[in-house]
């Protein structure tokens, strides 16, 4: 696939809302398309992933907080642990979630089909416009008074 060329002017003069949204829309719709294919919700896919990177360690309340500030959907965190429970992918052991045999399967197969997002999102885009990409959006954060630091801990901790 080609991108259309532009010259510098008419790219400087575009709306970095509507680029940085749309970019956002095609992302998040495509890692949600296919956590939707292993009956997974974002909020599902960052509980797996942080127990499996500290089992024992996530009881329900401190997890809830960890991960309610990257949920873009109000998400009810309570209903995704019951989920996940249910399925037999998390157990509670002493008020903190282990993943189960069964959740570390379903977690490994929907790491794989993000892994193939990511390889799509940088299709064409060396690790430096990369790099840059994301300092020119943290510039823009710090312009506007927003925090433009680095997660401590990303939703997508473990993989």
């Amino acid at each position: 696939m080609t991108v259309q060329e532009y010259s510098t002017e008419q790219l400087a003069a575009q709306p970095v809302g509507y680029w940085s949204g749309a970019t956002m829309r095609q992302v998040v719709g495509l890692i949600r398309a296919e956590l939707a294919a292993e009956q997974l919700t974002q909020p599902h896919w960052w509980t797996l992933n942080h127990v499996a990177g500290a089992p024992g360690a996530w009881g329900r309340a401190r997890l809830t907080d960890q991960l309610a500030p990257f949920d873009d959907q109000d998400s009810d965190f309570e209903a995704v642990y019951g989920d996940l429970v249910a399925r037999g992918w998390l157990a509670e052991e002493s008020g903190t979630f282990v993943l189960t045999e069964a959740g570390e399967a379903g977690r490994l197969r929907a790491k794989q089909r993000l892994s193939a997002v990511n390889e799509r999102v940088h299709e064409g885009i060396s690790p430096e416009e990369y790099a840059a990409t994301l300092n020119v959006l943290r510039r823009m954060i710090d312009n506007l008074g927003g925090d433009s630091d680095l997660p401590r801990t990303s939703p997508r901790a473990g993989g």
